[in-house]
């Protein structure tokens, strides 16, 4: 991918029209089942009959091709350095119905891009979308200033977070930083690992006070994913959770997810 010439960016500044949605999945925090959740998500869209391209956006924890069992011969490295496309990194993942890009594994970051590769990245994306449904990107952990801007960058923000206390706070982060990047912007919690749906319901409501009470935004909740033992042992197995436990909670709590985002459309 040929870089354009060097220039500072603003998280802020104005996403050039797509004939796709773009959905990115952060978290704030790792270990909240956020790469699980995106491919699981990337998963039921597909099976719905929408034309989906999985995008691992995390140079240094890349995690999309290990819990899929791909062995890609390009990547987002090979994006980023210049010897390949992104349209040559897109691999098909038959056994789900829908496209990947992976990550790269202990290779740095993509905070340590600079300015012009990282837009360099959207502009592609952005040439990319054309050809799908929903551009779904697995964003790092953290909340680093390239994260930020690819989250700036989606229709949509999914903050994925569960019921413990630095959870909530990572997400409120999140969130606080998604606003200020993108005033007005569509941000929507994701729980995950609940207990039982009424208690997803209650962590997201403490979040959404917060964030109510400090950011004068309230992002809505989405939808809660029960904590399912069925998970675990799809990703130990390199499966695909609505494949191998179709009718498990979780797999039924992700499938709605996925209807409320295609009945829902992008707001703002």
């Amino acid at each position: 991918m040929t870089k354009p010439a060097a220039r500072a960016y603003s998280l802020s500044q104005a996403r050039p029209a797509r004939a796709g949605r773009s959905v990115a999945v952060a978290s704030g925090k790792g270990g909240v089942g956020k790469t699980w959740f995106a491919i699981t998500l990337a998963h039921a869209m597909a099976m719905s009959g929408q034309r989906v391209l999985l995008f691992d956006a995390d140079l240094g924890l890349a995690n999309v091709d290990i819990q899929l069992g791909l062995m890609p011969a390009l990547d987002l490295g090979s994006v980023v350095s210049g010897a390949a496309t992104l349209s040559d990194a897109i691999a098909g993942y038959a056994p789900g119905g829908f496209d990947v890009v992976a990550g790269r594994s202990g290779s740095g970051s993509l905070a340590a891009l600079d300015s012009a590769a990282l837009e360099g990245l959207l502009s592609a994306l952005d040439s990319a979308a054309a050809q799908y449904d929903v551009v779904l990107l697995d964003l790092g952990a953290g909340v680093d200033r390239a994260v930020r801007r690819m989250a700036s960058w989606a229709d949509t923000l999914l903050v994925v977070a569960t019921e413990e206390p630095t959870s909530l706070t990572d997400a409120y982060a999140t969130v606080k930083l998604h606003a200020a990047d993108r005033p007005g912007g569509d941000a929507r919690l994701v729980v995950n690992l609940c207990s039982t749906p009424s208690a997803g319901e209650r962590t997201a409501a403490t979040l959404t006070r917060a964030c109510h009470v400090f950011l004068g935004r309230t992002p809505p909740l989405l939808g809660t994913i029960r904590r399912d033992t069925h998970v675990q042992d799809a990703i130990r197995r390199q499966s695909l959770l609505l494949t191998r436990h179709p009718n498990c909670p979780a797999s039924l709590d992700v499938e709605q997810i996925a209807a409320r985002i295609a009945g829902a459309g992008p707001a703002g």
